[in-house]
């Protein structure tokens, strides 16, 4: 039960970020934990417990992604709090421009491919190092730093695109309003 109460949030974020799906991330989170309750004697350092359920939550989200069904059925992410806990901000318009503008983020996430929307939400969601990422989904950090590069590159496609769409709807707009 402590487990779930330290790591939890954490899990969940990390899923929900990865299948773009609340409801499977959370089902993905619970099966987390029993499979570290009924692998906990094959953790040799307990210091290393959120390695540990990282790569478990990590290899879920893998199987899951890897079923024809789930890619097929894709549905739209709900929203992700990335607000901090002692933000102090008391405007309601701020609020709902930076929940708007995570919404928006973490959609255009859910645009890439999965390899790129790994490594970017591991690095900048979970505040992993290179060479962690590298260790935690087996793979060359010259692999995760290109990955990383190419993610950035194609977020940032996603956001231009975004935005002369967005440019476009308002003259759409202007020039139909009496």
């Amino acid at each position: 039960m402590q487990l779930m109460n330290v790591y939890g949030d954490y899990l969940l974020r990390t899923a929900v970020l990865l299948v773009n799906d609340h409801q499977t991330a959370e089902e993905l989170v619970q099966d987390t934990f029993i499979i570290a309750f009924e692998k906990i004697n094959q953790l040799e350092d307990v210091t290393k417990m959120k390695g540990w359920l990282t790569a478990i939550i990590i290899n879920a989200c893998r199987a899951k992604m890897r079923k024809w069904s789930w890619k097929n059925i894709f549905p739209r992410m709900d929203i992700v709090n990335h607000a901090e806990k002692g933000d102090s901000t008391d405007d309601p318009e701020e609020i709902v421009l930076q929940l708007f503008q995570h919404q928006h983020l973490s959609e255009l996430i859910q645009q890439l491919d999965y390899k790129y929307r790994e490594v970017i939400t591991l690095f900048y969601f979970n505040d992993m190092k290179i060479n962690d990422i590298s260790k935690q989904i087996k793979i060359n950090e010259n692999t995760v730093k290109s990955r990383l590069t190419r993610g950035r590159v194609l977020l940032k496609a996603l956001l231009e695109k975004g935005e002369v769409n967005y440019e476009r709807t308002e003259q759409k707009n202007k020039q139909t309003a009496p």
